[in-house]
C-alpha cells in the first residue's frame, strides 16, 4: 500500500484531492469526505422519508455505496454532486419499495412556456425559502414540503435549501434542466397553495 494510504490527510484538502487519496486506499481521506457531507446527505434523506432513523440508515447506505463505487468516479462532476446523486437513488429505491409517493398530480411534460417561468415566484406571495427563516412557521413549511411528490420535494430542497444550480440538480436527479425548472415551478406553486393560510395569518 502506498504511503498516501496510511498517512492522515490534510483537513484543508479539496474534495478532489481527498477523492484521489481515497481512491489510492486512504480510508481516512474518505472519512473526511463523509464528515463534510454527512449532514447534507442526512438532511436530504430526512426531508424525503421524514424519519430520523430511516434517514440515518439511508445516509449510511449512500456513503457505503459511494465508497464501493469510488474507483469508478472520474471527477467529471463535483464530488458533492456525485454523492447527492447516489443519495437520491438510494432514497428513491427505498421509497419505491415502500410505495411512498406523496402528491403526484403534476405531469413533468409541462410545456415550454411554463418552464420558462419556472424561476419566478409571484411577487404577491412570499417565497418559501424566506419563510423558512421564521421558526414559528418552519414546521408548517416542513409539513407542506412533505406533501410534494419525491421528485418535486428533491428539486425544491436542492434549489432552495442547498442552493444548487439547475445544471447541478439535473445531474443529481438524472434529468434535463427543463424538467428541473418545471418541477421547481410546480413545487413553488404547490407550496404557495398549501401555505396560503399561513402567510395570510402571519
Amino acid at each position: 500500500m502506498s504511503s498516501s494510504a496510511s498517512s492522515p490527510p490534510d483537513v484543508e484538502l479539496s474534495d478532489a484531492d481527498l477523492v484521489r487519496q481515497a481512491q489510492q486506499g486512504n480510508a481516512k481521506a474518505f472519512d473526511l469526505l463523509v464528515t463534510r457531507y454527512r449532514g447534507k446527505v442526512y438532511g436530504m434523506c430526512y426531508h424525503l422519508v421524514h424519519n430520523e432513523q430511516d434517514a440515518w440508515d439511508l445516509a449510511q447506505n449512500a456513503f457505503i455505496k459511494a465508497w464501493r463505487a469510488l474507483g469508478s468516479f472520474k471527477g467529471d462532476s463535483a464530488f458533492y454532486t456525485w454523492i447527492y446523486r447516489i443519495t437520491h437513488n438510494v432514497a428513491y429505491d427505498w421509497m419505491r419499495k415502500r410505495k411512498i409517493q406523496g402528491d403526484g398530480e403534476f405531469n413533468d411534460e409541462i410545456n415550454a412556456a411554463i418552464a420558462v417561468g419556472a424561476e419566478a415566484v409571484p411577487k404577491s406571495d412570499p417565497a418559501p425559502d424566506e419563510a423558512m427563516k421564521n421558526q414559528e412557521i418552519g414546521k408548517r413549511i416542513h409539513q407542506a414540503i412533505a406533501q410534494l411528490s419525491p421528485d418535486h420535494r428533491t428539486a425544491i430542497l436542492l434549489r432552495e435549501v442547498e442552493g444548487n444550480s439547475y445544471e447541478e440538480i439535473a445531474e443529481i436527479m438524472q434529468s434535463t434542466v427543463g424538467t428541473v425548472m418545471s418541477r421547481l415551478f410546480y413545487a413553488r406553486k404547490k407550496l404557495q397553495e398549501l401555505l396560503k393560510d399561513t402567510y395570510e395569518n402571519a
